[in-house]
């Protein structure tokens, strides 16, 4: 059967991990890529990315944090559930995983991590020196720690709240592994403010990066044109010329505006959701 939950658990409050099968996406997929999932037939259609993948079982696993009202829709789903559709492989894989650069630096923030992963188990798998650096709010929001570490050869963690691991930013340890070491790549997922100040410092050192892009996406094969973001002066399409891109080459200051195009839209459906739930009526 297709799409349905085999497995699912809380990472973290309100970061949900979800098994599900999809025997052709698994046979398929690369680090790197993502799916869109609907939950019902009128659903909103949500990317998520693949954050791991079993050939042979034919699953895929996803990572959603509850800030909307589909996700929080996704949350109430159990094992048996199916979801109504899932599709993809979908963007391109992340082909930078694939070769030897020599030291790697992977940095991942938040639910960042979840797609990070994938891509630095492949890299470590192609023969770097992988050292990662990942970092949360706070202890309780650290994800996937013991999956990066099987994957890394060094492994940093930072909370802002000093909670977990050295007290500041991802990019603080970031600075002391660029000033130590000779790194010949970073990638860095997650939060679009978190991958600017990435890509400013390592800019200053020479390192070459990429990062993995989260703009608003509706169908994924870039027919719309929602997700499109400005790299190196050019309009790219993140869902089918991404979501992998040349940090260096990216406007990020644009990004974050066009992330804020729905807030209001995207509270009023919470507000309705949130009113249903409490029996009020849509």
């Amino acid at each position: 059967m297709y799409n349905r939950i085999v497995e699912k658990k809380e990472l973290a409050p309100n970061i949900d991990w979800f098994k599900v099968e999809a025997p052709p996406i698994a046979r398929h997929c690369q680090p790197g890529q993502f799916v869109i999932i609907l939950l019902h037939e009128k659903g909103e259609r949500i990317p998520l990315t693949i954050a791991d993948f079993d050939r042979e079982e034919g699953t895929i696993t996803m990572i959603s944090q509850r800030v909307g009202k589909t996700t929080h829709m996704l949350s109430t789903l159990k094992p048996g559930d199916s979801l109504y559709s899932i599709v993809g492989p979908l963007g391109r894989p992340a082909h930078h995983t694939n070769e030897k650069h020599g030291t790697v630096v992977c940095v991942g923030g938040g639910v960042g991590v979840a797609p990070l992963y994938p891509q630095a188990r492949a890299l470590k798998e192609a023969g770097n020196h992988v050292i990662s650096i990942i970092g949360a709010r706070t202890a309780d929001l650290v994800i996937m720690e013991e999956e990066m570490r099987a994957v890394s050869d060094e492994l940093y963690i930072t909370t802002d709240d000093g909670t977990r691991g050295e007290k500041g930013f991802v990019t603080n340890a970031l600075e002391k592994v660029l000033r130590d070491k000779k790194v010949d790549l970073v990638v860095a997922i997650g939060p679009v403010v978190m991958m600017k100040f990435v890509c400013t410092l390592t800019k200053e050192f020479g390192v070459k990066t990429y990062v993995s892009l989260n703009p608003i996406m509706v169908d994924g094969t870039g027919m719309c044109g929602a997700c499109r973001v400005t790299v190196g002066g050019q309009t790219r399409f993140a869902c089918v010329d991404g979501p992998d891109f040349d940090g260096h080459q990216v406007d990020f200051d644009e990004l974050m505006e066009r992330q804020k195009f729905y807030v209001k839209e995207e509270k009023l459906a919470m507000d309705l959701y949130e009113k249903t739930l409490k029996g009020g009526g849509a």
